[in-house]
């Protein structure tokens, strides 16, 4: 499977993580993204022996979008530094069900993650916030494009979060109601500072014309 490369230099890759593909290996041995890229990496530069590459942040497997490895130890580590004091920003794309009145806010509730892998709100659980913005409403169909960004990164979020405040994901099949279709949420943005040039990066793809995303022309609302 050929990996989409969108940014690539001696310290770091950024990628697209394919819908429904793992960020790293699980007991399933389903192809993963993690493995996918060092294949990239050994092909390209004929290297013998194990490739190293940091894994400093994950996707949901159904969810796709922008994700950056690190291609050295010492990025790892300031990216890393950097996810873990809020400085790495992680715009999401989603539609939701039913129609959100408000055009921005903001959701701060506490989660807790389940040793069946599910996360639920909580008074006893950790802080989660999240900003959105109201892109577009579809009357007709009865949903909302929103853009949302992350302040906290715990288990499943976003899903979460939208479910407690009545307006699940579409296609969420684990917090919402279930479909065949692919849940309607895409990381399409990130932005951080890169570990060595102290550069501001920002990578940006918009989520495939399927299922849900049908129903609003994503690309002539999202900047």
């Amino acid at each position: 499977m050929k990996i989409n490369v969108l940014y690539e230099d001696n310290h770091i890759l950024v990628v697209e993580k394919p819908i429904n593909m793992l960020s790293q290996s699980d007991n399933t041995k389903d192809l993963d993204l993690l493995t996918l890229a060092k294949q990239y990496i050994k092909e390209k530069y004929q290297k013998p022996g194990n490739v190293y590459l940091g894994l400093v942040h994950r996707l949901d497997r159904p969810v796709g979008g922008v994700m950056v490895f690190a291609k050295t130890s010492k990025a790892a580590a300031r990216l890393s530094k950097e996810i873990a004091e809020h400085k790495v920003k992680k715009y999401y794309l989603a539609v939701v069900d039913g129609i959100i009145k408000e055009d921005s806010g903001c959701y701060h509730d506490k989660i807790k993650r389940l040793s069946n892998g599910n996360s639920i709100i909580s008074k006893d659980g950790k802080d989660a916030i999240l900003e959105y913005e109201v892109l577009k409403r579809n009357e007709k169909v009865n949903k909302t494009l929103v853009k949302i960004s992350l302040k906290t990164g715990r288990h499943h979020q976003i899903r979460v979060q939208f479910a407690y405040h009545k307006h699940y994901l579409c296609g969420d099949q684990r917090y919402g109601k279930q479909d065949k279709k692919q849940i309607a949420l895409f990381a399409y943005r990130l932005e951080f500072i890169h570990p060595t040039t102290k550069e501001k990066l920002t990578f940006q793809i918009l989520p495939p014309q399927i299922d849900y995303w049908t129903d609003f022309t994503v690309s002539s609302v999202v900047q």
